[in-house]
């Protein structure tokens, strides 16, 4: 779902905010808006990644972490 670029950086951005903001505020080791905030956040990083390749050619100089399951 590749987008503006600028616009996938202001998402990734306020993203970025929006977990650090659930993690300062958790409740506990299981708080629920913590995964939400990461899981927001990890599709907004794919989001902006695609859109730059996309649309200027350009790649990020790092990748998500593969999970281990």
């Amino acid at each position: 779902m590749a987008t503006d670029p600028r616009n996938a950086l202001s998402q990734l951005i306020a993203s970025f905010e929006k977990h650090f903001d659930a993690a300062s505020s958790k409740r506990g080791e299981e708080d629920s808006s913590v995964e939400q905030a990461y899981y927001q956040l990890e599709d907004a990083f794919l989001n902006y990644e695609e859109a730059l390749s996309t649309e200027l050619g350009e790649f990020l100089p790092f990748t998500l972490a593969e999970d281990d399951q």
